[in-house]
């Protein structure tokens, strides 16, 4: 399943693309759907988890502006328009992965992303992935930790009892 869903990433970042690429340049027929279809059913013999596709390609499209929100200040030399395309679409991916696909450590997600990188980017795109989404997954990191000794601490003040004062 690993391997199918590399080729997933493939596609997904394929399809992706496309759409950056057709919505900059102003078109307006561009149909996500058909292109997804027609980019899956180009390898439809090695694909068995369309829907993975399916997911990702349409939750990435529909959280773009929230992506590209949270990806700015994290690459702040960086704006998300001047970050070459396919640099962008895969910090897309990476991100949303890392935010919804709860069933993939995150590890996997930065290996994938970095991998595409490496396949489909420039030079340094790989370097570049790598250190956004790493960030990323340390920022998570840090915030998960500060929360935890915070719900401990609610826990112990809410079975004190009534009379006492805080």
């Amino acid at each position: 399943m690993a391997s199918n869903r590399h080729l997933g990433r493939i596609i997904a970042l394929q399809t992706l693309y496309e759409q950056d690429f057709r919505r900059e340049a102003g078109d307006v027929d561009f149909s996500l759907d058909e292109v997804l279809a027609r980019n899956i059913a180009r390898y439809q013999e090695m694909v068995d988890d369309k829907a993975f596709i399916e997911e990702l390609v349409r939750g990435v499209s529909k959280q773009q502006t929230t992506l590209d929100d949270q990806l700015q200040p994290i690459a702040p030399e960086w704006p998300i328009d001047q970050i070459a395309r396919m640099d962008r679409v895969v910090l897309r991916i990476g991100l949303y992965e890392l935010q919804f696909e709860k069933d993939v450590p995150p590890k996997v997600v930065i290996n994938e992303a970095v991998e595409l990188a490496k396949a489909f980017g420039g030079e340094n795109s790989s370097k570049f992935i790598n250190g956004v989404l790493g960030t990323v997954m340390r920022q998570r990191e840090e915030a998960e930790t500060k929360e935890k000794p915070k719900k401990e601490t609610k826990k112990k003040s809410s079975a004190e009892p009534e009379g006492k004062a805080a």
